[in-house]
């Protein structure tokens, strides 16, 4: 396995951490090219939980970033100073991530998992006090969604490091005790998706086709 990309993500990176939060990794891996010419492809995945760590062959990960997987998209995204590991094809990734971009793509992920939080708190029973922490993240990802999810649609640029991290935490606790609240954020995030943005209507896949081609290349075992 040879890691291509890799770096921090999560709440470390939004400026959500606290300091009992988890420290998590994401990254991007090529695995040997003869390994995919036999009866068993290689994994497609490496998750480790301690520490946190996940890794995604290549073609996996351009598959998840070209459906906008808004956990996916992030480490192409970072500020520089998060990332730990940066190859050549890493940056060439880094290089092309405007082209897995489409606006249907960008609503249906973070508007729809925006959305899956929403239920998240909705479903929760107040009076169980233990769960209120769980609700404040469900909360705080619910706003955290909504504000990338905007903004990449309005810019064309996902903005990882969140602009005002304090307004976000106090939003996720009163989000988490009046859950109701929260409908007018996603209305309001559902307009803003309804107008014309600067993302095109599909992903350019060329780009990503050609990148894999080169990782394949790269990666291939030639017997002398």
């Amino acid at each position: 396995m040879h890691v291509l990309l890799s770096g921090i993500v999560g709440s470390t990176a939004y400026g959500l951490a606290h300091a009992g939060s988890d420290l998590d990794r994401l990254g991007v891996f090529a695995a040997p090219t003869e390994h995919f010419h036999g009866l068993h492809r290689p994994a497609e995945s490496q998750v480790s939980t301690a520490p946190d760590h996940t890794l995604h062959e290549a073609a996996k990960w351009c598959r998840l970033a070209l459906s906008c997987n808004p956990t996916a998209a992030e480490l192409v995204w970072l500020p520089a100073d998060l990332y730990e590991t940066r190859t050549e094809l890493g940056d060439e990734l880094i290089g092309i991530r405007r082209s897995f971009l489409s606006a249907r793509a960008t609503r249906n992920s973070y508007l729809g998992y925006a959305t899956q939080q929403f239920r998240k708190l909705a479903a929760r029973d107040t009076s169980e006090e233990q769960t209120r922490a769980r609700a404040a993240k469900h909360a705080r990802h619910l706003i955290r969604l909504v504000l990338q999810g905007v903004t990449l649609h309005e810019t064309g640029s996902l903005e990882i490091r969140l602009a005002d991290p304090d307004r976000v935490r106090e939003l996720g606790e009163r989000y988490a005790d009046r859950p109701e609240l929260a409908r007018s954020l996603l209305a309001d995030a559902e307009y803003r998706f309804s107008r014309p943005g600067v993302l095109p209507a599909t992903p350019d896949e060329a780009p990503a086709e050609a990148w894999l081609q080169r990782v394949r290349a790269a990666h291939l075992a030639v017997a002398v």
